[in-house]
């Protein structure tokens, strides 16, 4: 195996997707390589945070709901001391009718809480699936048989690997070391189609480290670039760019 073949494994090797013998070969290649090394650094932390990105904790909220509505119940105990009695009137028959508006009264709260609590949980679970299904592609790129990668130095300490996939018709961005953006800023990334900046989405505002799987094919574009924009992003650049990155030939 060639050494250009050997530097298009790395998302293969980080997914640990390599048969043994192309697998040792690799490895024996990552002693001289750094910047195979570097990259393979980056795919298995990204790979590692992909099984943690769909978990879900519920929230506190939820807690803090279900204990206030239980305050809202009205509740009234037998006075002691006092022996029931079997009519319809007095303490005794009053206290059955605070009971009964009490059951009523628990019924409807929880029931608000029920359906509330529903809706909770179907929010989590639709935000679940489509991470999901963002994970499920990211990772098809980073292991495509034909994903080739090219990396630079972005502004300060900040390092950036792009992974493109033809036959996937998508490209993934990682990130490493970047400073956080400005209060109420965002960094937005670009596709580069020949001069023209197609928006390719956001990234995370609060995590130095990200691994973004870029917003639409790649189509023919030649690269990609990442400006500073407001908050929600914009439909074209508003500032110079942050960083500027071509696209791994074929």
């Amino acid at each position: 195996m060639s050494t250009a073949e050997l530097h298009t494994l790395t998302g293969a090797y980080a997914l640990h997707a390599l048969p043994d013998s192309e697998r040792q070969a690799f490895e024996r290649h990552l002693e001289d390589c750094e910047a195979c090394t570097q990259e393979v650094r980056e795919l298995s932390a990204t790979a590692a945070r992909l099984g943690l990105a769909v978990a879900e904790t519920p929230p506190r909220e939820l807690r803090d709901r279900v204990l206030w509505e239980i305050t809202t119940v009205r509740q009234e105990a037998p006075v002691p001391g006092r022996r029931a009695r079997t009519g319809g009137g007095g303490r005794t028959g009053r206290w059955y009718a605070y009971a009964l508006a009490a059951c009523v009264a628990a019924t409807a709260a929880f029931g608000g809480v029920a359906v509330w609590q529903n809706q909770v949980a179907q929010d989590a679970r639709q935000e679940a699936n489509q991470a999901q299904r963002q994970n499920e592609q990211l990772a098809q790129v980073l292991s495509a048989p034909d994903a080739k990668t090219t990396s630079s130095e972005l502004t300060g300490d900040a390092h950036g690997t792009v992974v493109v996939s033809r036959s996937q018709n998508r490209a993934v961005f990682l990130a490493s070391g970047m400073d956080r953006p400005p209060s109420g800023k965002v960094y937005q990334l670009w596709f580069n189609d020949e001069g023209t900046m197609r928006s390719a989405g956001l990234m995370d505002p609060k995590a130095s480290d990200d691994a973004v799987l870029l917003d639409g094919p790649v189509d023919r574009a030649s690269g990609m670039g990442i400006t500073v924009e407001p908050a929600g992003g914009s439909d074209e650049p508003t500032s110079s760019p942050v960083a500027l990155m071509n696209f791994p030939t074929a």
